[in-house]
């Protein structure tokens, strides 16, 4: 049985200890259960499929040039409040080890020097991409980078209603 899920304004280091002590506790349970397996299988497959879109478009080194050069990012210190302990539970089912600590106090506290630590993220972290790299990509390549992150988030949210009827038994 896992204690109540910490609330979403809750400080992310709390969620985290929730996530991590909710999966040493019924993690082997979860990974058993044979609906979760086959909707965890399949996203991660959607998000290697995202990530793949996010490659062939050219947007990773656009990111990073941005993040590098210019200073700014999007992924800046604070969106992890949007995070519920139990998408941070999703990612240890994924198995993701979460972070301890924030690696650069300007950025979000899943984002490391090689990108976001994450496997499973917020949907704003799916599919926001800026103006400045959407008027840079070919309107093609944008089209399949939607069509996997929206595969992706369909396949979240389908792990997240299995998770809440498994932690519910």
């Amino acid at each position: 049985m896992l204690p109540a899920e910490p609330p979403q304004e809750a400080p992310v280091e709390a969620k985290i200890a929730w996530a991590d002590d909710g999966f040493d506790r019924v993690g082997s349970h979860l990974l058993q259960d044979q609906a979760l397996g086959n909707f965890l299988q399949a996203l991660k497959l959607a998000i290697q499929r995202s990530r793949e879109e996010m490659q062939q478009a050219g947007i990773v080194p656009l990111c990073r040039e941005c993040e590098e050069q210019e200073g700014g990012s999007c992924c800046g210190a604070g969106l992890e409040k949007h995070y519920s302990a139990k998408l941070l539970l999703i990612n240890r089912a994924l198995g993701v080890a979460l972070p301890s600590q924030r690696e650069d106090p300007s950025s979000c506290f899943f984002l490391s020097s090689s990108g976001c630590t994450l496997l499973a993220r917020h949907v704003l972290c799916i599919n926001y991409v800026c103006n400045k790299i959407t008027s840079r990509i070919k309107p093609d390549q944008l089209a399949a980078l939607r069509d996997a992150e929206g595969e992706e988030i369909l396949l979240l949210f389908q792990v997240n209603e299995e998770l809440k009827k498994l932690i519910k038994r």
